[in-house]
């Protein structure tokens, strides 16, 4: 067997061997013209519910997924809350021209631009942050849009959100990813806390609960059920 494994080595040896070409550097694309904003009134929660949407991005923790396999949006009220309970809150704005033949839907339904009317700007990007505003905070919602992904933007959008937390002299921040967003987290300068802590989710659902009327309020996952009570009371209501 060695014998054989040497021959094939030297013939091997002995075929000319082609040049192999290099591989073309992979041209990384410049992101449109851009516009960053940090002010939290002029966020519109519609166009946020949107993007999301379209960029398959749920804010549930076991999100339902249809036929067509788009992520059910967030609820929009809880969206607002949200936004306007925010820390950092930040916005990238693209002009509608640079965005011609857009024609991305997200689990809406609706084309990218059907929220915007004949407005100039397009939210293209977002991103927040959440913060005790003294110690520690949190990064949440990094998104772009799938057509101008790979082109830096989600990155501005994290130094943007770092700048504003370390001029507070905040700097214990964490990153919520999935197995999917940690590269992208890593080449922002985040890592594994050095301390070995791991981000834990409360999983038990509260226990029912009983109203005035003798109704029970259950929790079934992301659903509130109303429970009669039991026969025996109901009698009792009835003789009375």
């Amino acid at each position: 067997m060695a014998i054989h494994s040497t021959l094939a080595i030297s013939y091997a040896s002995l075929s000319p061997i082609e040049p192999q070409s290099k591989p073309k550097p992979k041209t990384k694309l410049n992101p449109p013209p851009l516009s960053i904003s940090t002010n939290r009134s002029s966020v519109d929660p519609v166009q946020v519910q949107h993007l999301f949407a379209s960029c398959g991005h749920s804010c549930h923790r076991f999100p339902r997924t249809g036929p067509d396999g788009r992520v059910e949006p967030v609820d929009l009220e809880k969206l607002r809350v949200a936004l306007a309970h925010s820390f950092v809150v930040v916005s990238v704005l693209c002009k509608a021209r640079f965005l011609e033949g857009e024609k991305e839907k997200g689990a809406l339904g609706y084309e990218f631009g059907d929220f915007f009317g004949d407005s100039d700007q397009r939210l293209v990007g977002f991103g927040r942050a959440v913060s005790d505003c003294g110690l520690t905070a949190s990064i949440h919602d990094v998104v772009v849009i799938p057509s101008l992904q790979r082109r830096g933007i989600g990155q501005k959008i994290i130094n943007r959100i770092l700048r504003i937390l370390t001029s507070r002299g905040i700097y214990d921040i964490s990153a919520l990813c999935t197995e999917k967003e940690r590269l992208f987290f890593k080449a922002c300068g985040f890592g594994f806390d050095s301390l070995g802590s791991t981000t834990m989710m409360y999983t038990q659902s509260p226990g029912p609960t009983t109203g005035n009327d003798g109704f029970m309020v259950a929790t079934a996952g992301r659903m509130q059920l109303l429970v009669p009570p039991p026969t025996h009371q109901l009698k009792l209501w009835k003789k009375d």
